[in-house]
């Protein structure tokens, strides 16, 4: 049986949901199917207009915790804030006792997708910390790795964000700098070797 996929992500700008979307176009091109998602946003309205940030898109729709118990796998994309998880994604981690009580999310696969604004901006360690929630949920990590992307990863031609932990990419201090074609190239080649990476599993 193929894998249930969801893609989940926070994005205030948009940076995130490109990625998002990038991954998606992976794990298609590789024969699978994906479900995009975001988590809901905890900034007030007031707060976001002073921030000049757009706000999330009606259309691609929110995910619970119970909601996301139904997927056998999921990428997470992760707006970097302080080299750790933003708030709106803490909060989601936060409503998920449940979850942790019940086993909901052991045995599920996960893998990961980041931003930061700048090339120290933490990519690394954001990753390094969602390890601990991977870890008290049993959720198994599916690194992006070298595999599949190592021309990708050591290509030095342009500032890229991205490693081994999964794909990123740098926004700038005021958010203008969006995925460039390598970043997407390489979140694409990522969905693509998650997805045949879980479809090896029995599922049923």
């Amino acid at each position: 049986m193929a894998p249930n996929i969801a893609i989940v992500f926070y994005s205030m700008y948009g940076h995130i949901r490109k990625l998002a979307e990038a991954e998606k176009r992976g794990i298609e091109e590789a024969g699978g199917k994906a479900d995009l998602f975001q988590v809901e946003e905890t900034l007030s309205e007031d707060v976001l207009a002073k921030m000049y940030a757009p706000g999330q898109d009606p259309s691609i729709p929110f995910i619970t915790p119970d909601e996301l118990e139904k997927y056998d796998a999921f990428l997470l994309g992760i707006p970097t804030r302080f080299g750790n998880f933003p708030a709106q994604w803490k909060t989601f981690w936060d409503r998920t006792g449940k979850q942790w009580q019940t086993g909901g999310f052991w045995g599920k696969y996960g893998g990961l997708f980041v931003s930061t604004a700048s090339q120290g901006g933490g990519q690394e360690s954001t990753c390094l910390a969602t390890m601990s929630t991977f870890a008290h949920h049993g959720i198994i990590y599916v690194p992006l790795g070298s595999h599949t992307a190592s021309t990708l990863l050591a290509n030095l031609d342009e500032p890229r964000g991205g490693s081994a932990w999964g794909a990123g990419t740098f926004t700038s201090t005021d958010g203008t700098r969006m995925p460039t074609a390598k970043e997407l190239e390489l979140a694409t080649n990522q969905g693509s070797s998650f997805y045949k990476t879980v479809s090896k599993v029995n599922f049923a």
